[in-house]
């Protein structure tokens, strides 16, 4: 009789253990406990020590750390009609835990799905050259897009950047003639620039060399003095046009 209170008493006691060990949930600072009572939700725990029923609530840990989800490559056409491939990497934490688990079925998922399409759709409504050159303000549009559309799932995108966009070779030339044409524009338009602003020099210099004529004679000199020093066999030997002009009306 004795020995098998014992028995009992032992056996409820490793009951007790069981439910009591069954019972205890231990949740780190980053995770979040969502409890579910007879399949209604209740509340959400943690950090900590926490303690659920056994059998009659259930526990779904969620992690409130930032996740870092790379997103596929995307083969997107834009604006202008240039095929291309896009990946970009995506930043997002769970803020509601709730939320994550009731709204949405595998909130991870989801939100994968859901950054392929936005990016698809974003960028095809810019042109090829703004994507490479706009990459900025192309990442803030995803960004507040995925924001928006995820937020009643309880989720926050912090950020979205594009990693990548693979152009074909065909592209890649074209882009290349096009730099050096723009490099070519750029050097003509500094040269005539050049031009212009000498002439005007030389506009100014005229103007005040005949106002003064002994400056214009003392230019002169100076020139000769340039060719002379110049080690050439052929010595060029200026005359001014006045002094020809004297010469001829003399003569008539």
């Amino acid at each position: 009789m004795f020995y098998g209170v014992n028995i009992v008493l032992t056996v409820i006691i490793i009951f007790v253990l069981l439910v009591m060990f069954n019972a205890i949930k231990i949740l780190r600072e980053y995770q979040r406990g969502v409890i579910f009572t007879l399949g209604r939700f209740t509340k959400v725990k943690g950090p900590g020590l926490i303690f659920v029923i056994p059998v009659l609530q259930q526990m779904v840990r969620v992690d409130l750390r930032v996740v870092t989800m790379d997103v596929p490559a995307q083969d997107v056409i834009s604006r202008d009609n240039v095929s291309v491939k896009v990946n970009a990497v995506l930043y997002f934490r769970v803020v509601a835990p709730d939320r994550a688990i009731i709204q949405v079925e595998h909130y991870l998922e989801a939100t994968s799905q859901l950054a392929q399409t936005t990016l698809r759709a974003v960028l095809g409504k810019h042109e090829l050259d703004e994507m490479l050159s706009e990459r900025e303000k192309l990442n803030l549009d995803i960004q507040q897009i995925l924001d928006a559309q995820t937020d009643s799932w309880g989720i926050k995108v912090t950020n979205v950047e594009i990693k990548h966009i693979d152009l074909n070779e065909n592209m890649v030339r074209a882009i290349a003639r096009q730099a050096e044409a723009e490099r070519e524009r750029r050097a003509k338009v500094i040269h005539a620039e050049g031009e212009k602003q000498a002439a005007q020099a030389l506009m100014e210099a005229a103007e005040i060399l005949a106002v003064q004529p002994s400056a214009m004679q003392l230019r002169y000199l100076q020139t000769l003095t340039q060719v002379a020093g110049d080690k050439s066999s052929t010595l060029v030997f200026p005359i001014p046009v006045d002094l020809l002009s004297t010469l001829m009306n003399k003569k008539s």
